[in-house]
């Protein structure tokens, strides 16, 4: 499904080649105002189809350990769950929502290098979505999480 165009950018990033940007227009909302600049691809992974979606850390994502705060991790990880949804899945990723998030930290986010959320879908039914991934930072490992979605299904 195509994402909408009147809300949607998801236009090739040419700073950044052979991926697309993954944000609102409305950069007041949620992601803009919070998260930044997300970008996405199509990955081939060691078990299949797999998305990465990129942020770019900055100050105001880190907390007084001068880590990237736990809270961005997460916020990365739900959007991911949406880009993954649509980028290798069926499902029209706008008005779905998170049914299910379980995340282990184990290590800390570095602000000054890109966080990417890898993800992989473990199964698609008419309703439902499970994604599993990892937050990473090159070979660095941040998190490990898994999700479920609930589709929006046209009545």
């Amino acid at each position: 499904m195509a994402l909408r165009d009147d809300v949607f950018d998801h236009k090739p990033d040419p700073e950044n080649p052979g991926w697309h940007h993954w944000n609102l227009k409305d950069d007041t909302l949620f992601n803009g105002a919070v998260m930044g600049k997300l970008i996405t691809r199509r990955e081939q992974g060691p078990t299949g189809e797999q998305c990465r979606l990129r942020m770019f850390p900055e100050r105001k994502h880190e907390n007084l350990q001068g880590i990237i705060h736990g809270a961005v991790s997460l916020a990365l990880i739900d959007i991911s769950l949406f880009t993954t949804m649509h980028i290798i899945g069926t499902g029209n990723a706008g008005p779905s929502v998170t049914l299910e998030l379980s995340t282990q930290f184990v290590g800390g986010g570095d602000p000054k290098r890109p966080l990417d959320a890898v993800t992989e879908i473990i199964r698609e039914t008419g309703k439902l979505v499970f994604v599993r991934g990892e937050v990473v930072q090159e070979d660095d490992r941040i998190c490990a999480f898994s999700g479920i979605i609930r589709k929006f299904v046209p009545r």
